[in-house]
């Protein structure tokens, strides 16, 4: 393979090629092996790692070809130009890297947590792809590359969160990602199309540079098409009204989870505008309507984790939330800034929630569940999983030095700027970033509490081998191996000579290359922060506001103390468990979105499908009716006719041909 830079093959087109070939050979070349599908995954995703780090050393040196080709244009005459070229920037080249790393480590990790599934070449095959479809967004410089990359990861997303297709949840699940994301993704195809033929060029330089023009800035068009394009984004990133369908797809193994709402999928929409962020930035509008909804998806869905019975539901309204962070940064961002404050948060995003998804899920294995009676008590019996979870919620709180501390002090000062330069949209950025912080210091801590209490069983033995400790009689060492009787796992003494061996503890551990990238996760949860300092990235960091940090840090510890005292005399150390059934059944059930879906949306399309059926029936009796009726008037026209010519049809005749021949021989 020729990776150089004068070659036709650039280390941009491997970061895409390599994970999408290694998904296309993982089922003909592996068809009854999973240890060899594993192989072929494992290896195309770390090559194409490797591509990327190549890459991200070819941008810090300026040595990289900024616009490659891919396939060449398309050849669709003057009215439109369709280059299909990629663009090469600091940040999307960091996102590419980060991504690689991510479907690297789901790579691994799903080897070991779907080691008996029949299915496991299919899930790595899907991954691989939908490693490919994310990166082709992240890279993209055209708008169709864009719209192609975007298509692949619905289409892969229904697939992996109905992995488990013989279960019903999951089946439904992925029907309701599928559709969702489709009713969304109508607009923003719409929006793509408006943009792309103002522009006469699908190139997203081209695009933007013409809808920039002082004549068209700001105007009803360039708004409209972006009203789509953001309607597009909210459903794919499950923001209001679309949010509903995230936390669901948690019916999907664990690894699946971990990519979707980590580095890809979700984060996507992100990529997308902030390669459009010249344009946002020209349409207040079409800003102040993703400021609101995402700020009020980020507010909503960081209160429905406060509530939630389940880890893992509660890491998925979390990221809902954390996009929506996203989202509201790329609307404060000054004019003819970057978007590099958003995809900072999206970089911290996707280290921190990829190791909490990961290792929740390796406790889940080893306690049999996500459900809070099940995590309770979690690390307690398992300590190895104890440092990275701690690191990964850390970071999800946003705890200095964690690198979420950083990306989220970043744009709460942006917002704070903003409401000191008198910026319309900052005071209720501000607020809503405030809000949310102190919430997910909030459910970061009820998550710890969680998994760390002690459980009943703990306490009991903790209380009978006090109760022992005051009875012991001093014996010498050798009376008391020599007539120490047999005692069972409390201490007490047992009847049987030998101990009865009981059922051997399952303990299961993932392969050390998982554990390896799971260590990898961690130290960019813990130090990622540091990439702010990159030339890849463009802030200012170095001013840092120390007094609305230790603000910050002050409501965080305090929402964190108030969690704590009501997790006391809890049965499972969950402070929510303070609240209201109704108010913990309601946020289980998502608000009921589901009936609102159905009302809105399913009863009207199934009222519409009943209407066109009956038009339908209908028509097709009026039509049988005709073909009816033209045959009856044929049967009797042919019954009236004698089957003879009549005699003026024959004079008419005859005179015709007479007359024609007459013409002839005079002419």
């Amino acid at each position: 393979m020729n990776l150089a830079l004068d070659g036709a093959l650039q280390p941009s087109h491997a970061v895409i090629l390599l994970p999408a070939l290694g998904g296309l050979l993982t089922l003909p070349l592996v068809r009854h092996s999973s240890r060899a599908a594993a192989a072929v995954a494992l290896i195309a995703n770390f090559l194409g790692l490797l591509a990327a780090l190549w890459l991200l050393i070819q941008v810090t040196e300026d040595a990289a070809i900024i616009d490659p080709e891919t396939v060449g244009a398309l050849a669709l005459g003057p009215a439109l130009d369709v280059p299909l070229q990629l663009h090469l920037e600091g940040w999307n080249v960091l996102v590419a890297v980060v991504v690689a790393v991510v479907s690297f480590v789901v790579q691994a990790f799903a080897r070991w947590y779907l080691w008996d599934d029949q299915r496991y070449r299919q899930f790595a095959a899907t991954v691989g792809l939908f490693t490919a479809g994310m990166q082709l967004v992240v890279l993209s410089g055209d708008l169709l590359l864009t719209l192609v990359g975007w298509e692949l990861m619905g289409w892969c997303s229904y697939l992996l969160i109905g992995h488990e297709s013989e279960r019903e949840k999951a089946r439904r699940a992925a029907f309701k990602a599928f559709l969702v994301t489709r009713l969304a993704d109508a607009p923003l195809v719409v929006g793509f199309a408006a943009l792309a033929m103002g522009a006469r060029s699908t190139s997203l330089e081209a695009v933007v540079d013409h809808w920039s023009a002082a004549p068209l800035a700001g105007g009803t068009a360039l708004t409209a098409a972006l009203l789509g394009v953001i309607c597009g984004v909210l459903g794919k990133s499950a923001q209001v009204p679309f949010q509903d369908w995230l936390p669901d797809a948690m019916e999907g193994p664990t690894p699946a989870s971990a990519l979707i709402h980590a580095a890809t999928m979700v984060a996507a929409g992100t990529i997308v505008l902030a390669d459009l962020l010249p344009l946002l930035q020209e349409a207040p509008a079409a800003r102040t309507v993703l400021l609101v909804f995402a700020g009020f998806s980020s507010i909503l869905a960081a209160l429905l984790a406060v509530l939630q019975t389940d880890l893992k539901r509660l890491l998925a309204w979390s990221t809902v939330s954390q996009v929506g962070l996203m989202l509201g940064a790329l609307s404060l961002i000054p004019d003819g800034a970057g978007p590099d404050l958003a995809i900072t948060h999206l970089v911290s995003h996707a280290a921190f929630k990829a190791l909490l998804f990961l290792m929740i899920g390796w406790l889940s294995v080893l306690v049999g569940g996500t459900v809070v009676a099940r995590m309770s008590g979690g690390i307690r019996r398992y300590p190895q999983t104890r440092f990275l979870l701690a690191v990964g919620l850390l970071a999800l709180a946003g705890v200095p030095p964690t690198v979420g501390f950083v990306s989220k002090d970043l744009i709460l000062e942006a917002a704070a700027e903003g409401v000191a330069e008198g910026q319309e949209l900052a005071t209720a950025g501000f607020f809503v970033v405030g809000v949310v912080i102190v919430l997910t210091a909030a459910y970061s801590m009820r998550a710890w509490l969680v998994i760390q209490h002690r459980t009943v069983f703990q306490r009991r033995v903790e209380e009978t081998t006090f109760v022992d400790s005051r009875t012991v009689a001093e014996v010498s060492i050798v009376e008391m191996l020599r007539e120490a009787p047999q005692v069972d796992a409390l201490g007490q003494p047992t009847d049987e000579v030998e101990a009865t061996p009981g059922p051997e503890e399952a303990d299961p551990e993932p392969t050390s290359i998982a554990r390896l990238g799971l260590r990898l996760l961690g130290l960019l949860s813990l130090l990622g922060g540091l990439v702010v300092a990159s030339p890849l990235i463009e802030l200012d960091w170095r001013h840092a506001n120390l007094l609305l940090i230790a603000a910050g840090l002050l409501f965080m510890t305090a929402a964190a103390l108030l969690v704590r005292i009501m997790s006391l005399r809890t049965t499972y150390g969950d402070a929510a468990e303070r609240a209201p059934l109704a108010w913990r059944s309601a946020a289980s059930r998502s608000l009921g979105i589901d009936t609102v879906y159905v009302a809105l949306v399913a009863q009207p399309v199934l009222a519409l499908a009943r209407t066109v059926h009956r038009a339908e029936a209908h028509l097709d009796r009026g039509v049988s009716g005709l073909s009816t009726a033209a045959r009856t008037l044929g049967d009797r026209g042919s019954a009236v006719h004698r089957r003879t010519p009549s005699s003026g049809l024959v004079a008419l005749l005859a005179g015709t041909l007479a007359v024609a021949l007459l013409g002839v021989i005079l002419w």
